[in-house]
């Protein structure tokens, strides 16, 4: 390595950024996978006072 590359800035060298990118991946992914569970697969109403929780339906008492 040379005198002046190794006077560079951190955010201009390679290695910084390498390191960094495993765990930002890692958060994105988490984000994406909550992002995913909490829209997509929501326990919906299926007709008034009935509510399907996973495989099983029941009928909700008022």
């Amino acid at each position: 390595m040379s005198y002046q590359e190794s006077n560079k800035p951190w955010w201009k060298q390679l290695w910084p950024w390498l390191l960094i990118s495993g765990p930002a991946i890692a958060v994105i992914g988490c984000a994406i996978t909550i992002w995913l569970a909490y829209n997509l697969y929501a326990d919906v109403s299926l007709h008034e006072g009935i509510v399907k929780q996973g495989l099983k339906v029941e009928q909700v008492s008022k």
